[in-house]
């Protein structure tokens, strides 16, 4: 399968380092990231592959974090501390979409390159550049898996979405809709969550993207229809507290989870069973092209390009399972492990 990234030639990236150099000799280049947690592994990776590449490029970077996801107040706080810092770019996966565009439009009147990662921001154009998965692809993926997978069976499912949290972030409409569009079901506004009429849904819960709210969630849902047999979750954290929730309930052979994230953790809740499918991204990857972004708009105002017929750089997606589908591209577990968050 051939992954849609991007990459930059290695002799641009001396080229970078080596204006960096010359503008260091009077001022260093700052750059900040800003992630929803530093609990969830998928953001732990992506400040692993900014670092790595700051240190390469000679970038000072400084990072910050929300203490849950849903956290805006630290986020808000941390822009603050970016622009009072004097950075050349922000990095943010925002916890809140449409809250901290106000805060990130101060940045951008200072002069700052602002890149939204792994979420779009509530416009787009809030950014100056989104470097992330094609979320509604990710969901569509895992919905066309499901829904082959279950076959005949697929117009008797009884659905279960544990969604991201209360204020509807942009990466939770997008992979909550193309999964549902995935599995075949008429999503009514592709923009809005919850507006479905489909009698197969039994609905809805937050799960703030970790393994306890997963596994509330879980339990939530249960408890209003015990026939649940389809489960969409919005990452693989909340998909392990999911199947905790089942296995307490003795339902844990016979409901199909998938997830988005791709992770090293879940790609192994995949091959033992736990996950059914889950679309991979690759948060190293973004943070790492952030960097570079920063650095090259630092060394004279070049600004990041989109990828061609989309608003924003795609970073690839891949859907990694044992058991293909056909009509559905995918990857195998093995080849999911060995590229797990690249």
């Amino acid at each position: 399968m051939k992954i849609k990234t991007v990459f930059r030639a290695s002799a641009a990236v001396s080229a970078i380092a080596l204006s960096i150099g010359a503008a260091q000799a009077q001022e260093p280049v700052r750059a900040c990231l800003i992630t929803k947690t530093d609990i969830n592994p998928f953001f732990v990776k992506m400040k692993e592959g900014a670092t790595a590449k700051a240190a390469e490029l000679g970038v000072e970077l400084m990072t910050f974090a929300g203490r849950i996801d849903g956290d805006h107040e630290t986020q808000q706080q941390a822009v603050e501390s970016c622009i009072a810092a004097g950075v050349k770019g922000i990095l943010i996966t925002a916890s809140d979409t449409k809250a901290i565009v106000d805060p990130l439009s101060q940045a951008r009147d200072a002069g700052i390159l602002v890149i939204a990662l792994d979420t779009p921001l509530d416009p787009i154009d809030a950014a100056d550049a989104t470097f992330a998965t094609d979320n509604r692809e990710a969901g569509r993926l895992i919905g066309a898996w499901a829904a082959g997978t279950m076959g005949d069976a697929a117009a008797d499912a009884r659905i279960a979405l544990l969604n991201l949290s209360a204020s509807n972030p942009s990466v939770d409409v997008l992979r909550n809709q193309g999964f549902l569009e995935g599995f075949g079901v008429d999503v009514g506004d592709p923009d809005v969550m919850g507006d479905e009429t489909d009698p197969r849904i039994v609905g809805g819960e937050v799960t703030s993207g970790n393994e306890e709210g997963g596994r509330e969630a879980m339990e939530a849902l249960l408890q209003r229809d015990p026939s649940i047999n389809l489960v969409y979750t919005i990452n693989e954290p909340a998909a392990a507290g999911a199947y905790e929730a089942l296995r307490s309930f003795g339902r844990e052979n016979d409901v199909t989870i998938v997830s988005v994230d791709g992770g090293c953790p879940g790609v192994q809740n995949v091959q033992e069973g736990v996950i059914g499918a889950t679309s991979q991204q690759y948060p190293l990857l973004m943070a790492s092209q952030g960097i570079e972004a920063i650095a090259a708009f630092a060394a004279d105002g070049t600004m990041p390009e989109t990828t061609e017929g989309l608003d924003f750089t795609d970073t690839g997606v891949a859907l990694v399972t044992g058991e293909a589908v056909e009509g559905v591209e995918s990857i195998s577990i093995e080849e999911g492990l060995e590229r797990c968050w690249g």
